[in-house]
């Protein structure tokens, strides 16, 4: 039979074929068993990055921050949380030795997550990060520390204490937690929603958890100042970014982001279930309703405010990642949402896999899920994004979280986090001995310029 294709053709034809067969993805989630399996692998994938496991390299940490690598510190926290939500809903213990590891390290001198050498980028969000995933490991019960070390739901109660310190409340504003921590950070003179809704989210899981009123007590109380400055549109229920304390918070910063809406859902969805109160029902279906509009416009996460133009940063390269995991708990602390968040859900995460067809090893993730290709760029957040929208699939046969009278075995300690300020290096007195070396340091020093000079001057 002829053909009707040349030989040149014919190859075009064989070439243009390969290239589809290569970019098919290979991941599939469309079983229990495909879903273990295609998160088994994206969790490695992840973990190719992190080389805190390695000789030499600190526990904790991921490449960064800038202009060591990209990734700031808060980052690492956000991804230990998506691996212990890994091995809860896969059951899959391969990195919880890792991860029990790289938290502890991080914990700091105060078991409060913050670390002295971190200071200079420590803002309440990136602690309130931290804070979270120890939350999530008391909740999950996630195996608990070695002997000696602070339990998970301790150090999440460190870090709320710390934030709920008058240190951090200002009257600027009329209250709020600041974006930094010290002061001599840039962005301390902004409040923000993000911060407020790490403390926020923290207070009401830990009110559950707990059954102490003190934290659904803050919690309302956060809620009422962040409505009130503007951060949450009454209306749309929109979240903005934040505004600057010097003009009392009125400049407001409206671009919406998305791990904004999942963190202060989840929190809300949390308020909900320990009060079983229809304010706080009607809170959490107006952030759904809101949330998966802008966030998911055609069922697919997005991330608006940096995405059409292709100007997130690293940090915003993850957010995708904290919308589906959130969600989903979201579903199981308030199930009267799961109708409408799982099939969205679903939705977006097979778009998700569809373009985990690139990098060195042909399945890496982008950042650009509606496309359905490979954008040409991959990392951490691109791997811990698609990582948690396809681990979250199986969260209707979990559990749920526990808390203390369910279950929870996490040691907890009320008291900690006593120091707000544990990461400024104490000032040590000056001793006789102090005062000796810096004489002969000096003498030393003014030696050394007359030498140099005078040889300065013979050269002339």
């Amino acid at each position: 039979m002829k053909s009707f294709f040349g030989p040149g053709a014919i190859a075009a034809l064989l070439t243009a074929a390969d290239i589809a067969a290569a970019q098919q993805t290979p991941f599939s989630i469309s079983s229990t068993d495909d879903i273990k399996k295609t998160a088994s692998i994206l969790s490695w994938d992840l973990l190719q990055y992190y080389k805190g496991n390695e000789s030499g390299q600190t526990p904790g940490l991921l490449p960064g921050p800038p202009p060591v690598g990209p990734y700031y510190w808060w980052e690492a926290g956000a991804m230990f949380g998506t691996l212990i939500d890994y091995w809860f809903l896969t059951g899959d213990s391969t990195y919880n030795d890792l991860t029990i590891a790289g938290i502890q390290f991080q914990t700091g001198t105060d078991d409060d997550f913050q670390p002295r050498n971190e200071t200079l980028s420590l803002g309440n969000d990136d602690q309130g990060f931290w804070g979270m995933t120890a939350m999530l490991a008391a909740e999950e019960n996630f195996p608990n520390p070695p002997e000696g070390r602070p339990g998970w739901l301790a150090l999440a109660q460190a870090v709320f204490n710390t934030q709920a310190s008058p240190d951090r409340h200002d009257d600027t504003c009329n209250g709020g937690l600041r974006w930094q921590i010290p002061p001599t950070n840039k962005g301390y003179p902004y409040k923000n929603s993000i911060a407020n809704g790490c403390f926020f989210n923290i207070g009401a899981r830990l009110a559950r958890y707990t059954g102490n009123t003190t934290y659904s007590d803050w919690a309302e109380k956060t809620w009422n100042w962040w409505a009130g400055v503007g951060f949450l549109d009454a209306e749309t229920y929109a979240i903005y970014d934040g505004a600057d304390v010097a003009v009392n918070c009125t400049d407001i910063n409206k671009a919406e982001f998305s791990y904004n809406s999942a963190v202060w859902l989840l929190g809300a969805a949390y308020m909900w279930n320990h009060t079983k109160s229809d304010v706080w029902k009607t809170r959490v279906n107006k952030l759904v309703d809101h949330g998966l509009e802008t966030f998911f416009p055609k069922g697919i996460a997005y991330e608006p405010t940096c995405e059409p133009w292709g100007t997130c940063s690293t940090d915003m390269l993850s957010f995708k990642g904290y919308v589906h995991r959130w969600y989903a708990t979201t579903t199981q602390v308030a199930p009267f949402t799961a109708a409408k968040i799982l099939p969205v859900l679903k939705k977006s995460a097979t778009a998700a896999i569809k373009q985990c067809t690139g990098g060195a090893l042909g399945r890496q993730c982008g950042f650009k899920w509606d496309s359905g290709k490979y954008d040409g760029v991959t990392g951490v957040g691109q791997e811990m994004n698609v990582l948690g929208a396809v681990s979250s699939l199986l969260i209707g046969g979990s559990k749920g979280p526990v808390t203390n009278s369910t279950g929870g075995t996490s040691q907890g300690n009320p008291n900690a986090g006593a120091n707000p300020n544990s990461f400024e290096i104490p000032v040590q007195p000056i001793t006789a001995g102090d005062k000796a070396g810096a004489s002969i340091v000096t003498i030393i020093v003014v030696c050394s310029t007359v030498s140099l000079l005078g040889w300065m001057s013979l050269g002339a």
